[in-house]
Order: C-alpha cells, then sequence, then structure tokens
C-alpha cells in the first residue's frame, strides 16, 4: 500500500484509538453517591455487567487498534484486518447497544418493573456515561469509515480469479 493510501488510514486509526482510551477513561472514572431515605448508594460503572462489558470492548478495541496502527499492511494480511475491523465494529455497536439499555433505565425508569430513574440523584455519573457513550459512538463511525477506506483501498476482494 502507498504512503499516500496509508496515512488517511493511519489518521482515521488513530482517532479510533484516541475515541475508545477517552471513553475508558471517562467510564472507568464514573462514580457518583447520594442519600435517598437515609439510606447512601453509590453509583459506579463496575455495578452493571452492560457497563464492564462496555469497558472490556473498548480495551479491546483499543488494543486491537494500537497493534494494527503500528502494523505494517501487506497485501495477503489486508483481508485479515479488513475482517478483523469488522468484527471490532460489530463488537463496538453491540457495546453501545447494551450500554444504551442500561442507560436509558437509569434515566427513565420502568414503570412496568416499578424500577424509578437514578439520574436525579446522581447526576455525574449519568453524564460520565453519557460521555462514554458518546465517545465509543465517534469511534464506531471512525472505524464504520475505516471499513470503507479499507473496502476500497483492498484490490480485487470479489473478484474471481481465472
Amino acid at each position: 500500500m502507498s504512503m499516500s493510501k496509508r496515512i488517511p488510514l493511519f489518521v482515521l486509526r488513530f482517532l479510533a484509538l484516541s475515541a475508545t482510551v477517552c471513553a475508558i477513561v471517562v467510564m472507568v472514572t464514573s462514580h457518583d453517591s447520594a442519600t435517598v431515605l437515609n439510606m447512601k448508594f453509590e453509583a459506579k460503572y463496575s455495578n452493571t455487567p452492560a457497563f464492564k462489558y462496555f469497558i472490556v470492548i473498548n480495551a479491546i478495541s483499543s488494543g486491537y487498534t494500537l497493534i494494527v496502527l503500528f502494523f505494517q499492511s501487506k497485501t495477503s494480511c489486508g483481508r485479515y484486518i479488513l475482517v478483523l475491523d469488522l468484527i471490532i465494529t460489530l463488537l463496538l455497536d453491540s457495546s453501545i447497544s447494551a450500554c444504551l439499555a442500561i442507560g436509558q433505565v437509569g434515566k427513565n425508569g420502568n414503570s412496568h418493573a416499578g424500577w424509578l430513574p437514578i439520574c436525579d440523584q446522581v447526576p455525574k455519573f449519568c453524564d460520565h456515561v453519557g460521555g462514554a457513550l458518546i465517545a465509543t459512538f465517534v469511534a464506531t463511525i471512525v472505524y464504520f469509515l475505516i471499513l470503507l477506506y479499507s473496502l476500497h483501498n483492498v484490490k480485487n476482494l470479489f473478484s474471481v480469479t481465472s
């Protein structure tokens, strides 16, 4: 791959790495406490399996991106990297979906299950989670752009050789 094709890919991967690392830092530092009816409770990311999954997927994505960022792309490995990029994009999408589901319950509650919203009591925690979701959403969009760019650059991906 020529240098002119590697530079945009490097920039996109660096943006994706930055976004996922920011999401990890913001989510790990998210904690808040509140006192309700003379009982103190603490909200933190480690209380919810969906938030733990979010952190793990972002860490995997960051590690993969850091490795591929400096990997010399050869034509034989380009297709494997393309498939791994697709897998990372799908994993990021699934982690965002899991977090959004929990975040929606935290923000609005669930009247059918009797769950009350908690974002009024712990706004700092909810703001951090929202920021982490936005950062991962940016990373997912960047990975989608990486996929489109890689599909454009990988030659003879769908052609049949005779």
